[in-house]
């Protein structure tokens, strides 16, 4: 699941090629998996597996 929808991805990617596949490479995102915030340090050695459920935060700027 993602953001709660469903989706399909092939393997187990990292959570950076998850990100990058779903069109937040290089923006400033909150990640969270399972309930749990994932640091930005860690995006690319943590693997997303069947069933995790993925919530990503992006801030936007207003006045």
């Amino acid at each position: 699941m993602l953001n709660g929808e469903p989706r399909e991805i092939e393997g187990e990617p990292s959570l950076f090629d998850l990100l990058a596949a779903a069109g937040y490479q290089g923006k400033r995102v909150a990640v969270e998996v399972n309930r749990r915030i994932v640091p930005r340090s860690t995006h690319a050695a943590v693997r997303v597996t069947e069933g995790d459920r993925i919530e990503i935060v992006h801030a936007i700027g207003g006045g």
